[in-house]
């Protein structure tokens, strides 16, 4: 696979430099506005990382049925799914770590540009690869929320030598500030 380079825009936000030529991207008559209009609410990313175990798809399943039960458009975009299909071809280097992340964000930015809440349940152990995610899109419309727990008992057979290249703990994991 060929390294992702990134292209840093006006206050801050990043784009993707694309390795494709005669590309034109092309804009929608139907407005994100317009969208948000019809769904009454603004479109959101909702990001959720935390450690394996630690109940991101849990939390992320419960505020989106709070949100359907009120009526708004939503979608859980969980780390075990994302790479059975999307990502199925990623493994668990740092750098199939980052472009897992960066493809699960710019599905994420299209969701959220239709208007939809759009929770994701990842761990995304590298800060620098959340900011850029949250460097896609305008400020606000991504939230960092951390979650913290070990229901599966998976870090205690990590500190065993039982698992290995686990995350926080023989895998770094940078914790949101």
């Amino acid at each position: 696979m060929k390294p992702t380079s990134w292209k840093k825009k006006s206050r801050g936000k990043f784009r993707q430099a694309s390795a494709s030529t005669n590309v034109v991207r092309h804009h929608s008559t139907i407005t994100r506005a317009m969208r948000e209009a019809q769904n009454g609410h603004r479109g959101a990313i909702i990001w959720l990382t935390g450690l394996s175990g630690a109940g991101k798809s849990t939390l992320a399943h419960a505020v989106e049925d709070k949100l359907h039960q009120i009526g708004c458009r939503t979608f859980v975009m969980d780390g075990d799914n994302v790479r059975h299909g999307l990502c199925g071809d990623l493994g668990f280097s740092r750098q199939d770590r980052k472009e897992n992340i960066r493809r699960i964000g710019e599905v994420a930015k299209l969701f959220m540009e239709a208007g939809v809440i759009v929770l994701t349940a990842f761990i995304s152990p590298f800060r620098a690869d959340r900011e850029r995610v949250r460097g896609m899109v305008e400020h606000g419309d991504c939230i960092e929320i951390c979650e913290n727990r070990d229901v599966k008992g998976l870090y205690k057979k990590a500190r065993d030598g039982q698992i290995s290249e686990f995350t926080g703990i023989s895998s770094p994991y940078d914790p949101p500030p």
